[in-house]
């Protein structure tokens, strides 16, 4: 058996939530509209428990906490990382995340939220909001005030393979019809800016936050036009994002292939095929977190991954 820690995804319900999550990756989910997996999490929101091993039975909180060593004594009161698939059947509201200083002083100390998308796969004709046009603070508050919604925000085409890094202060929303490999920061603040006045399950209307969205959004940022993968694939891994907060790359595997663990820790994502990693069997909708121990990362078989790591 290797080093690796397998761990057992936590689902959440969400009023935008399907059941793709069980007819596209198998997963057992609980009854209801579940929109999200969370799938290598230390938060206190979806702690996930280690599924095999030494360790089996505890969370990933406790084993940062615990044993540091394993993560290469990477400094940090909380594990940093977070990935998860979410299953958009309906669309989810206009929102953004606050950087690490605002979400430290207004949300308990919490990280903020950078995040990237990687569209696992979508219906023809999907669209995307990444983006706004309100030139500054007055702007975008008298644009919300009047629902100038088609005037303000940046809706995209989207297709499988496209990929979107969200920096904290990005106005965004995934729309119907969406199956999203993200990769975030471990914080779930977030700020809702429009919810399409629908009711929650409760019937009444899930609460807004104008005030600290004006507060956050990043009106220096420029939209994206397009989700197009660009980088290039060398030998089979292509870096989709690099930045303070983590570095994410697509790999795909045919045949037989060694990564060099030269971080803390790697999260593995198998999104589509099956092999093994380090000879353990995976498949779609695997998910291991590889420790410093693991020197490398022996891939065999047919399959594509996201892979994340500081």
């Amino acid at each position: 058996m290797s080093d690796l820690i397998k761990l057992t995804p936590i689902f959440h319900e969400k009023i935008w939530g399907g059941r793709q999550l069980e007819t596209v990756f198998g997963y057992d989910i609980p009854k209801g509209p579940i929109g999200e997996c969370w799938a290598i999490s230390a938060h206190p929101n979806g702690d996930c428990q280690i599924a095999e091993g030494p360790y089996a039975g505890h969370t990933l909180s406790w084993l940062w906490a615990e044993h540091r060593e394993l993560f290469g004594n990477c400094e940090g009161k909380e594990f940093p990382l977070l990935v998860k698939i979410l299953d958009a059947k309906d669309d989810l509201s206009i929102q953004i995340h606050p950087n690490d200083e605002y979400a430290a002083e207004h949300e308990n100390g919490s990280l903020g939220k950078t995040e990237c998308w990687y569209v696992l796969d979508c219906e023809p004709g999907s669209t995307i909001i990444v983006g706004q046009r309100a030139h500054d603070r007055a702007e975008a508050a008298q644009m919300i005030e009047d629902g100038r919604w088609d005037g303000m925000l940046n809706v995209l085409p989207i297709h499988k393979g496209d990929f979107f890094q969200i920096d904290s202060g990005t106005v965004h929303a995934i729309k119907t019809g969406t199956l999203i490999l993200e990769t975030q920061q471990s914080s779930d603040v977030t700020y809702r800016l429009y919810d399409y006045d629908r009711p929650g399950t409760d019937g009444k209307l899930r609460p807004l936050h104008i005030e600290q969205s004006l507060d956050c959004i990043d009106f220096d940022a420029q939209a994206p036009t397009d989700g197009t993968v660009t980088a290039p694939e060398i030998d089979g891994v292509t870096e989709l994002e690099s930045n303070s907060c983590y570095t994410v790359d697509r790999v795909r595997v045919d045949g037989s292939k060694t990564l060099d663990q030269r971080w803390p820790f790697m999260c593995l994502s198998v999104i589509d095929g099956e092999g093994t990693v380090c000879g353990d069997p995976v498949h779609k909708g695997s998910h291991l977190l590889a420790p410093s121990t693991v020197s490398s990362i022996d891939l065999e078989g047919k399959m594509e991954l996201i892979i994340s790591h500081l």
